[in-house]
């Protein structure tokens, strides 16, 4: 489509306007997709939130059943240190699945703002295109 409006100042003034004539349906059809793409991006996100609750939920719980078993007396140094490990790859896990999000988050905003960009471009060859005609039309006139 982008390419099919960077055309438009190479096309004839007559089949220009009839595309400018249209521009609402295109202007009305860009923002349907972009509302779309917004609200698609807004349910990802909530769905990464919930999941996101669940497993920090899920490492809490964990933690505290290995500080629990870290409370009893009769562990021995070997065991405790097994604990120890665990809870220390409990910590690691969790700042993985930060990381991770964080990754996912920045993505998702590329998506978002990679299609707010494309109706940006075609709104900017839609008015190049309108203003290329309008001189196109008033040279035609003055030869």
């Amino acid at each position: 489509m982008l390419k099919f409006a960077a055309a438009m100042p190479e096309m004839a003034t007559e089949v220009r306007l009839k595309l400018i004539e249209q521009f609402p349906a295109f202007k009305d059809l860009g923002k349907t997709n972009i509302d779309a793409v917004t609200e698609a991006h807004k349910s990802t996100l909530a769905a990464n939130e919930n999941s996101q609750n669940h497993f920090y939920q899920a490492s809490q719980d964990q933690r505290d059943a290995l500080q629990a078993d870290l409370g009893r007396d009769d562990l021995s140094w070997a065991q405790r240190e097994a604990l120890h490990d665990r809870l220390d790859q409990n910590v690691r896990r969790v700042g993985e699945k930060d990381s991770e999000n964080k990754r996912f988050m920045g993505a998702g905003m590329k998506v978002v703002a990679a299609a707010g960009a494309a109706a940006l471009a075609l709104s900017v060859v839609f008015v190049g295109g309108k203003l290329a005609g309008a001189r196109e039309d008033g040279s035609e006139e003055s030869q």
